[in-house]
């Protein structure tokens, strides 16, 4: 699929759906623990409406990528090998790179991006975690070059729909550093800092840092939050992965982190018609930074799987693209280290401009 070139100028038209559509959010939780001995595990969960086709990828180091936005295109050649889960297959979602730095991708409908000019170099918004996992070790090394704004995001419609893909981007890495990326009235906003351990969705960051103190006063052990929407779900994740242990055992410090997690998603088929933005859980990943571990778990199978990055030759001249499909709804069932199952094939081309 290609972005028609009549979308190109897309800041008003972001602007105008975030405004429309503000009712049709899809929802996601990201939290980092910071545990025991050097442990950092980052978590996030996908909740979306409908079914969005989602496959796993690994990807070497030296692969030559394009930004996808026409000839003045960014273009790179990639530093890192990376894990990732794909969003229908023309962008990357969710990801993991071979130095332990995690990306992921939530929606946020108040983001507008800057009207793109042809003349400055673009990138497609479902490469833009990708070229952070690509590029950077660490999430001090990928604030000082973002925060340069070396390029314009461009965004389009979702595959299917009449509504613009409209997310902000986390980063975390091995220390525990943390940072989050919004565009907000067309300009970059970062937040950067080992205290910016939870994501959502609506309202923006800073609105979600002010609801988030007002719970913090009461004290999570008083009360918290419980419905499924984004405020909510970042005052209960906000609170549980500072409250739980921080264990010794890395495997126990995984099963809490997957429990705040749980704790956060929405159980699968609700639907509430006066509140459309409040999505199903269909899958979750966790990664344990220190041993570079990336799990994944369907809501629809009975258990979790992970890749491990030690095994995986991330070679530029041996390393090869691989692919592990997930099925429909993510439905096909994997057990333990599932790095020896993914298969051969070529990379999928993420979702660009045609001008």
């Amino acid at each position: 699929m290609k972005m028609r070139g009549a979308r190109a100028m897309v800041g008003a038209a972001a602007l105008m759906a975030a405004t429309a559509g503000a009712g049709l959010a899809d929802a996601c939780t990201r939290l980092v623990y910071h545990g025991a001995s050097d442990t950092v595990i980052t978590a996030r969960s996908m909740d979306w409406r409908s079914e969005i086709t989602s496959n796993l990828w690994t990807f070497p180091r030296g692969m030559q990528r394009s930004g996808e936005t026409g000839p003045n295109t960014v273009r790179w050649t990639s530093k890192y090998g990376s894990v990732v889960t794909s969003g229908y297959d023309i962008s990357t979602t969710d990801g993991v790179n071979e130095a332990g730095l995690m990306a992921n991708l939530l929606w946020l409908v108040e983001s507008e991006y800057p009207t793109f000019d042809p003349s400055k170099p673009g990138l497609s918004i479902a490469a833009w975690a990708q070229y952070a996992l690509d590029n950077f070790a660490t999430v001090s090394e990928a604030v000082a070059a973002l925060e340069q704004e070396p390029f314009i995001v461009v965004t389009d419609n979702l595959p299917g729909e009449n509504r613009l893909t409209t997310v902000h981007l986390s980063l975390s890495d091995a220390t525990g550093d943390s940072a989050i990326f919004e565009y907000i009235d067309g300009k970059l906003k970062i937040h950067h800092g080992r205290q910016y351990q939870v994501m959502t969705n609506s309202p923006t960051y800073d609105e979600q840092l002010a609801l988030n103190a007002y719970w913090s006063q009461i004290g999570g052990t008083v009360m918290l939050p419980g419905t499924n929407r984004a405020a909510d779900r970042f005052a209960r994740a906000s609170f549980y992965v500072n409250a739980i242990p921080k264990f010794e055992d890395p495997n126990i410090a995984l099963a809490s982190v997957f429990s705040v997690l749980r704790n956060t998603s929405v159980p699968f088929g609700i639907s509430t018609e006066s509140e459309p933005n409040l999505s199903s859980t269909r899958w979750r990943t966790v990664f344990d930074h220190k041993r570079k571990l990336y799990f994944f778990e369907s809501a629809l199978t009975p258990n979790t799987f992970w890749v491990d990055l030690k095994k995986i030759d991330f070679s530029p001249t041996t390393g090869r693209v691989r692919k592990l499909d997930l099925g429909k709804d993510q439905i096909h069932t994997f057990s333990g280290d599932a790095t020896g199952d993914f298969v051969e094939t070529r990379p999928f081309t993420f979702l660009g401009l045609q001008l």
